[in-house]
């Protein structure tokens, strides 16, 4: 049935159907997320026919999840204990697909603000799509890190330099955005706390893997260079520690008050999972590439040995507050898993990359303290997280296809 004509609308809006909150029964979908109570949905089932152009408007700042599962992948599959021929030639094959996926998505998010240029500043004020905003230099996270693992071997020297360059750049867009998101959320969202969820942790998110790409880029880098980028890897790794035990206390009392999040949801749990273990890849890695005869080592020789054993013991300590969150994440998806509650969002991403920070923490871990029992868990955790991609990945191409997502009124924006 036709909407009646309208001045106001345009004639697509005149076209599409809308299904009113008092007429459907409430989306699992929205439940878990703030101020979509009220919305309308626009029902899929209602919606027999929608224009591509309309779809493609549709792509969200969560879609950058895909890029950063797939490039968390790539980073895995180079940093697992037990190796055999080719891995590497897949984990170069996974950071192609990475960097194409990440054009990708660029290209589809400009065309949405082109198209419609408020839907800009409307994507990043919105209180659950703007959350997902850091998750677009998480992807470029990704990218630098598999650039200095894959490339460097395989290019000259023009390489460090450049990762050089955009570490920096990195670094003070992450800082920008963590400061400017955050007072964006305490000016004016006024997020109730029993909608309280792990992706509350997002805006943080960037900073913190400063000193995971640190980790990553250093050892390419010459003493001189390693330096800055330790003491600046250490100090945002720090701030992103400190910001997540800061919010964690708020989602543990919303879980407290109000129980676990609705079931699609669920899967989100596990981004509390990634704050531990990156911070411990962060803190082992760097520790491995300490200058040691440079500067401030070069002073106190002893330095680089004590910080090492430092990091290894702390990275420990902190591995264990990531097992606990991922052991009550992993009973909550089960609870609903088993009685098929899933319903697709991109949130399932959630499934991949903070675990793969797991994962990865795991396997240093492992090395440092060269127990052998300690990689192979690291390695069948990576084996597990390979097929998870694969689940995850099939379900979202099964999620377009059947219009569950990439459809109006299906997606984070919620329009």
């Amino acid at each position: 049935m036709l909407l009646s004509d309208s001045s106001h609308k345009s004639a697509f809006d005149r076209w599409l159907p809308l299904a009113h909150m008092d007429r459907l029964k409430k989306d699992d979908w929205e439940e878990g997320h703030t101020r979509a109570a009220d919305q309308r949905l626009r029902s899929a089932d209602a919606l027999d026919r929608v224009l591509l152009y309309e779809r493609l408007r549709h792509f969200t700042w969560a879609w950058f999840t895909l890029v950063m599962g797939t490039g968390g992948i790539a980073l895995l599959l180079h940093g697992t204990p037990h190796r055999f021929r080719g891995l590497d030639v897949i984990g170069k094959i996974f950071f192609l697909l990475t960097i194409v996926l990440f054009l990708g998505l660029v290209a589809g998010m400009t065309f949405r603000f082109i198209s419609s240029p408020p839907a800009l500043k409307a994507s990043l004020m919105h209180p659950t799509e703007g959350l997902f905003f850091p998750c677009s230099l998480l992807s470029v996270a990704t990218i630098l890190s598999n650039s200095a693992i894959y490339g460097v071997p395989a290019c000259g020297p023009w390489l460090p330099v450049a990762l050089r360059v955009c570490f920096w750049i990195y670094t003070a867009a992450s800082t920008i955005s963590a400061v400017v998101q955050f007072f964006v959320l305490f000016n004016g969202a006024h997020l109730p706390i029993h909608s309280m969820t792990p992706a509350w942790i997002l805006p943080i998110f960037p900073a913190m893997l400063t000193g995971t790409v640190s980790a990553a880029i250093m050892p390419s880098q010459p003493p001189d260079q390693r330096l800055p980028m330790l003491v600046a890897g250490v100090t945002y790794q720090g701030l992103g520690w400190t910001v997540a035990m800061l919010i964690f206390p708020l989602y543990l009392g919303r879980l407290m008050q109000d129980g676990l999040p609705a079931p699609p949801m669920r899967p989100g749990m596990f981004m509390a999972v990634g704050p531990a273990g990156y911070t411990t890849v962060a803190l082992i890695g760097m520790a491995r590439a300490i200058p040691e005869d440079y500067g401030f080592f070069a002073k106190h020789p002893m330095a680089a040995e004590v910080l090492r054993i430092v990091a290894d013991w702390a990275g420990v300590w902190i591995w264990c507050v990531g097992l606990w969150f991922f052991g009550f994440s992993l009973f909550a998806v089960l609870a609903v898993g088993i009685k098929w509650r899933l319903r697709f969002s991109m949130v399932w991403w959630a499934f991949v990359f903070p675990n793969v920070g797991f994962t990865l923490a795991t396997a240093s871990i492992g090395e440092e303290f060269e127990s052998s029992g300690i990689e192979w868990l690291a390695s069948a955790m990576t084996v597990i997280l390979v097929v998870m991609w694969f689940v995850v990945f099939t379900a979202q191409i099964r999620a377009i296809w059947l219009k569950k997502i990439l459809w109006p009124g299906r997606d984070e924006d919620r329009r």
